[in-house]
Parts: C-alpha cells; structure tokens; sequence
C-alpha cells in the first residue's frame, strides 16, 4: 500500500513537504513515504504517519514538527502511528532517493541486491562521491540502523548506504 493523491488533501502538500525527517534533513516526510494520510475535517488535520522501522526515535520529533508545521499554517490537528502495513524502503520518492545521494547516502538497492552487498560482499553499492562501484562494506550499521557503513576503494570516502527494508 503506497499514499495516493486522494489520501492526502491537496492543501496540506506543500506544508508537509516542508517538514524535515530530523535524521535526514535533506528530506521531507514526503519523501520519505512516512505520511499514509492526511485530511482536513472541521479545521483539524488528521495525519497518518507510519515509522521507518518499530521504534524509531524521530517519530516523536517528526510527529511534533507536523503539529507546529500546521499550527503555523492556523491548523489543529491530530497525529496517529499507523504500524500497518509496515514502512518499506519502496515507498521513498524518486526525488528522495535523488536527495539522499546528493546528501552522501547511497539509495536503496533493492531486496535481493541488498542482501548480496550485506551478506555476500557484493560490489554494488555506487560510491556517493566518485560513483565507483568499488566499494566494500565496512559495518552493518552506519550513522543509524537502517544504514550500513561503507567505504570507496577509489577515492577512499566513507559512505552510509540505506538499507532496503521490506
């Protein structure tokens, strides 16, 4: 299940594209796919946020930010965390995955390819800076847990690469 158009109220787009993911300021919730819905009912916003993984800390600080975000924009509003179905690496835009490589994070490969790099030391990964596919996994984790540390053979650099979650 992805977020259709007719999930989310047209006028509410631009004011959630504008809220930051804390982690990754470079991307918006959006962006991120983390909004499922959000409607507007008797001047209250009702959004639905889905977590990128059970327990992630910024959810908290995300679902703060929307509140200040619409009370800005003279909404009220209310946030829930919708747990099902569960958030995949799918569900991130093309221009957010443009925006985490621009940052230094390598997207998501997908399901089989991330399983080669992470448990077979597959050479796949495009390194952020040089674009060499000369890369070697260094750590499963990286700056957090959804990201795994790795390293330019080539120019050297270190990198985060976003792990692809299903």
């Amino acid at each position: 299940m992805t977020t259709t158009e007719q999930d989310i109220d047209k006028k509410l787009i631009p004011i959630l594209e504008g809220v930051s993911d804390p982690e990754i300021p470079v991307l918006s919730i959006m962006d991120m796919g983390v909004v499922r819905s959000a409607v507007i009912k008797d001047n209250t916003v009702k959004v639905q946020i889905t977590p990128t993984y059970s327990g992630c800390p910024a959810m908290d600080v995300i679902g703060d930010d929307i509140k200040a975000a619409l009370k800005e924009a003279e909404y009220n509003s209310e946030i829930e965390l919708i747990l099902h179905p569960a958030w995949t690496t799918d569900w991130i835009t093309p221009r957010g995955r443009k925006a985490l490589e621009e940052y230094g994070i390598a997207a998501p490969l997908d399901a089989e390819a991330d399983k080669d790099v992470l448990l077979n030391g597959k050479r796949i990964v495009k390194c952020t800076n040089c674009g060499s596919q000369n890369t070697r996994l260094v750590s499963q984790f990286g700056s957090t847990a959804c990201k795994a540390q790795f390293q330019c053979e080539d120019c050297q650099e270190p990198f985060d690469y976003f792990k692809c979650l299903k």
